[in-house]
């Protein structure tokens, strides 16, 4: 399993170029942003200054959305930073969120979310894409190649994910909805002819490195417990429209999204969010990573079973430098294929 860690562009910038290089560092795989152009600093001017502070840390937005760009200038973005920086970079892309609803917008549809996906990947793979009803590409950017992973949660966005997808992210780490969500999108892909194991899988949800006492952990939940009203947004749009009696929506879902009444976008992804009160401890302990690293590692280690090729850490929380540290040193070692300099002498021959 590979490990990301997710990043909000927060003034300075050079603050998140440096989390970066040291994300690398330390031996993680991929450094995400989030993507909202009105809360924090614009990601793609990032990128370039990470990509080059870094030498082969995939970068890329988790997530962005059709509706805040032109999409032929989300490819050109892309395009340019690949043939900048030789291929190192990705698109985590959904329906919208907070991006969005700032602007008193509203998420995309999945049938625009489609379209996006199929106009960017194209044109970012150096490939031609009808736009407007004109063929089009980049006449500079034919060596460029950029997979798409798409977030969401509902029946329908799972099943779009399998249909076209590059991969998946869950945007939280509970084992029994990550189960039902996996086996969702591989079964859309297999649906569409596609090889279910060729979908990525990544699981993103806070990780905070502490200790396993009660008073540690309740201050490691106070930090991560604004990750629950952030996914609440999506969570109340899949519970209002697919939720209810005989639903295949799980009942851990369900369940704690009924004490959500409002939301700040203000507050959106920080740590002491006031409103995530409604976000019980137990849905902070089954959505986040919390505790000792082999509390990580078994979480991780069980993520792993189920086909999670990814694990990101969001690192918006008091101990972003001993969490990183934590992982490099300890948890990325301990789940990572060990292989021996000198293979076991085979046994004598009679």
């Amino acid at each position: 399993m590979e490990i990301g860690v997710v990043l909000q562009t927060n003034p300075p910038a050079s603050r998140v170029v440096e989390l970066a290089r040291q994300a690398e560092t330390l031996g993680f795989s991929h450094v995400w942003t989030f993507d909202s152009h009105l809360l924090w600093e614009e990601p793609f001017v990032i990128y370039s200054q990470i990509l080059a502070a870094t030498r082969k840390v995939v970068v890329g937005p988790m997530v962005t959305n059709p509706a805040t760009r032109d999409w032929t200038v989300t490819a050109s973005l892309f395009a340019t930073l690949n043939e900048m920086f030789g291929n190192r970079t990705i698109c985590g892309i959904g329906r919208g969120d907070s991006a969005v609803r700032v602007l008193n917008g509203k998420p995309t549809t999945l049938a625009t979310l489609r379209e996006c996906v199929e106009v960017v990947r194209e044109l970012a793979n150096g490939r031609e894409a009808e736009v407007n009803g004109t063929r089009l590409r980049f006449p500079w950017g034919t060596e460029s190649r950029l997979d798409i992973w798409i977030a969401g949660y509902g029946p329908k966005a799972l099943a779009l994910t399998g249909e076209v997808g590059d991969g998946f992210i869950l945007q939280l780490a509970d084992p029994d909805i990550a189960a039902w969500t996996i086996d969702a999108v591989r079964a859309a892909a297999a649906a569409a002819g596609r090889d279910p194991a060729s979908v990525k899988i990544c699981v993103a949800a806070p990780a905070y490195i502490g200790g396993d006492d009660e008073a540690s952990l309740a201050h490691q939940r106070e930090q991560c417990r604004w990750f629950g009203g952030m996914v609440g947004n999506h969570v109340a749009d899949l519970v209002a429209r697919y939720g209810g009696e005989g639903s295949a929506i799980p009942q851990a879902l369900t369940d704690y999204i009924k004490g959500r009444t409002g939301y700040d976008y203000n507050e959106h992804g920080r740590a002491g969010n006031t409103h995530t009160t409604f976000v019980p401890d137990e849905i902070v302990d089954r959505f986040c990573l919390l505790g000792s690293p082999e509390a990580h590692v078994r979480r991780l280690t069980e993520l792993a079973a189920l086909g999670v090729d990814q694990f990101a850490i969001y690192l918006q929380h008091d101990n972003k430098l001993g969490t990183l540290e934590a992982y490099g040193e300890r948890v990325i070692p301990a789940i990572a294929a060990h292989v021996q300099a000198k293979s076991p002498a085979e046994p004598d021959q009679a």
